[in-house]
């Protein structure tokens, strides 16, 4: 090491990344609001919580209607049942719990851990036919499945026909009048 030569190298820098987004730059607050855009920039998409609740983990989320039954996916990768709770309150599905994950890494004589704890709520709306009192909610390969059947009998659900917009007849009749 000692007989390697050393060179200096120029950085690259990002000229977006540098650039104020706002064109009162000398505004104080402006100056804030800009150093907090470039750090949301610098840790997005990452996982790593920030604390002052700017942003916070939520499961993704799918629902889609099957064979009469209501049926929402939520991703939750990682996270143990247990730590998960389920739940129909006014027409509403509630899922909500915490999310626990310790990473640790050694090499070359360090150690290095890290914990990242938090809750997180999801609240997805329901159709008032559904039957809450039969719903299932199963876990497999990290994807929450829950299954609500729907009362096709007292669905208030019509369909309304798409037209093409006003004929030209009514369309031309309209002007001859306004001319008049």
């Amino acid at each position: 090491m000692a007989n390697e030569p050393r060179t200096l190298a120029r950085r690259e820098s990002n000229p977006q990344m540098l650039r104020p987004q706002s064109s009162a730059f000398l505004s104080p607050f402006s100056l804030l609001r800009d150093m907090t855009d470039w750090m949301d920039q610098v840790f997005e998409g990452s996982d790593m919580p920030i604390t002052r609740g700017e942003r916070v983990w939520a499961p993704a989320i799918e629902v889609r209607e099957r064979d009469n039954n209501i049926v929402v996916c939520a991703d939750l990768p990682g996270i143990d049942p247990k730590d998960v709770k389920v739940e129909v309150e006014n027409n509403t599905l509630v899922i909500e719990g915490e999310r626990k994950r310790e990473q640790t890494e050694e090499r070359e004589g360090f150690r290095r851990s890290e914990r990242f704890y938090g809750n997180f709520f999801r609240a997805i709306p329901l159709p008032e036919n559904v039957k809450a009192d039969q719903a299932k909610a199963d876990v497999r390969n990290g994807v929450l499945e829950v299954t609500i059947p729907v009362d096709q009998a007292h669905a208030h659900r019509k369909q309304i026909p798409i037209g093409n917009g006003p004929s030209q007849q009514q369309a031309q009749s309209t002007r001859s009048t306004a001319q008049k």
